[in-house]
């Protein structure tokens, strides 16, 4: 799932723009980084707060991807954030990364999504550096276009 999670987070604008990289995604648990570019840096030359909440989103995405068992699973999937939750503790300088785990709440919420037998589902995704984020994540119908 590392593969895929990097195709298709490493080709969201948002994520190019601020360099962020999957370094693994396996078993519900995802590794983001990026070196803080000097385009999204702040007046005090950290990552700006946008360049942060994309590092969590992506990191919570790639837990959600991760939590597949195969890429057939992830067919017409579309996860929305509903709701997010970001405590800024220090600046952010140089090579950061966020890590995130889906907890079994999460995976058992989901489960039901990857095998078919619900089309929508609600799960929240905690990140390491008090960030949280909320998502709606549901399959389309078939033959109908994904939009973001």
């Amino acid at each position: 799932m590392t593969a895929l999670a990097r195709t298709l987070l490493e080709s969201v604008p948002a994520h190019r723009t601020a360099r962020i990289e999957v370094v693994r995604a396996v078993d519900g648990e995802a590794e983001l980084a990026c070196d803080t570019p000097m385009e999204l840096t702040n007046v005090i030359g950290s990552l700006h707060s946008g360049g942060l909440v994309a590092l969590l989103d992506a990191a919570g995405l790639g837990a959600l991807i991760a939590s597949g068992s195969h890429a057939g699973a992830l067919e017409r999937i579309v996860p929305l954030g509903t709701a997010a939750a970001v405590e800024f503790l220090a600046p952010a300088r140089g090579r950061l990364v966020a890590a995130c785990r889906l907890d079994e709440e999460a995976r058992s919420a989901l489960e039901p999504l990857w095998t078919g037998e619900t089309d929508r589902a609600r799960i929240s995704t905690r990140v390491v550096c008090r960030g949280r984020f909320d998502w709606s994540v549901r399959r389309t119908p078939a033959g109908s276009a994904a939009r973001s």
